[in-house]
């Protein structure tokens, strides 16, 4: 089978977005290389040890790939992409002087590629993300997140992810309730729980992201502390969300409202949207995690979280990214 791979080349700030745009325009993946300039450095701290050769994408440039089905308009496919590109100049978010071009190729040249070199890494001091396919023996005092992202967003290799996970080790103190808003691969709720988190409620609106996590979360062996449902929070607010899309009456989620803890790693515009039932749905005392943040979007971020009634506890940074945790008064 071939397919159409429509190739953007752009700034690091918005691969969020456009990965995001693909994705809604069905692609059947997304593939993100971004910059290996020497004057980037990598964290090796923990003993990361990467695979892939520093590549000549310039500093602050990243190249995103998404695959369509060969039936599809190539034409019409960047037509249709490059007005959502232009209009996220007006929020702020700086695409560059982009590039689009399309070929089609083999679907072998693409589908399993990648996994080469997605490799076992380190990402805090106790976790640590293994592909399904890699063969990795852990050390005494490793905590294993077994992951295949499929089509989901998520890998914990992006700042955006590997500061959720940071952060989580370092306010979970164990036996919490939790939910995960915006679950993509499943990641962050699986390393919760592997922290010591007692449940978490997984939270998705992309039904491609829910079959995902809940294969991952499958792979851990955690279908039991965590549920993964097709959901925002607004319904999970109203008490009742349904769990499947042909069943006429909802069921109770297992989580108990007001919860202890709240993560979301999404964009920072979606995270203004909802941080007044955030404040609701969390205990006094509770704490919300907020990343998926640009520099560009930090002031905004925390007066939205103030004006809901937060206190900023800490900012956690990685390259341009932010993870805002903030605290409900008790």
């Amino acid at each position: 089978m071939k397919w159409h791979e429509i190739t953007i080349s752009t700034t690091e700030q918005v691969i969020e977005m456009i990965s995001n745009f693909l994705h809604e325009m069905d692609a059947g993946g997304v593939s993100i290389e971004e910059s290996g300039t020497l004057n980037k450095q990598r964290d090796t701290s923990l003993g990361q040890w990467y695979e892939t050769p520093l590549n000549d994408i310039p500093e602050g440039h990243a190249v995103i790939k998404g695959y369509f089905v060969e039936g599809v308009n190539g034409d019409e496919l960047e037509k249709a992409l490059r007005p959502r590109i232009d209009q996220l100049r007006e929020f702020g978010i700086d695409p560059g002087d982009y590039e689009i071009s399309s070929k089609l190729v083999d679907e072998e040249d693409w589908a399993n590629a990648w996994k080469q070199y997605f490799k076992p890494i380190r990402v805090s001091d106790t976790l640590t993300i293994k592909p399904t396919w890699e063969q990795y023996e852990a050390g005494p005092d490793e905590k294993i997140i077994e992951l295949d992202p499929g089509m989901a967003f998520g890998t914990g290799t992006h700042p955006t992810t590997s500061l959720c996970l940071k952060t989580l080790e370092s306010v979970i103190q164990g036996g919490e309730e939790i939910i995960d808003v915006g679950t993509g691969s499943g990641i962050l709720a699986i390393g919760a729980i592997k922290l010591g988190a007692k449940r978490v409620l997984a939270l998705d609106l992309d039904p491609v992201a829910v079959t995902s996590a809940a294969e991952n979360v499958r792979l851990n062996g955690l279908s039991d502390t965590i549920e993964v449902i097709e959901s925002d929070l607004m319904g999970v607010l109203g008490g009742k969300v349904v769990f499947e899309a042909n069943e006429s009456e909802a069921r109770q989620t297992s989580v108990s409202l007001p919860v202890d803890l709240i993560v979301a790693n999404i964009l920072a515009d979606i995270i203004l949207l909802f941080t007044d039932d955030v404040y609701a749905a969390l205990k006094p005392g509770g704490i919300y995690i907020a990343s998926g943040i640009f520099k560009n979007k930090e002031t905004d971020v925390e007066q939205g979280l103030i004006g809901s009634g937060f206190e900023i506890e800490h900012k956690h940074r990685d390259e341009d990214w932010i993870a805002f945790v903030v605290r409900k008064p008790r």
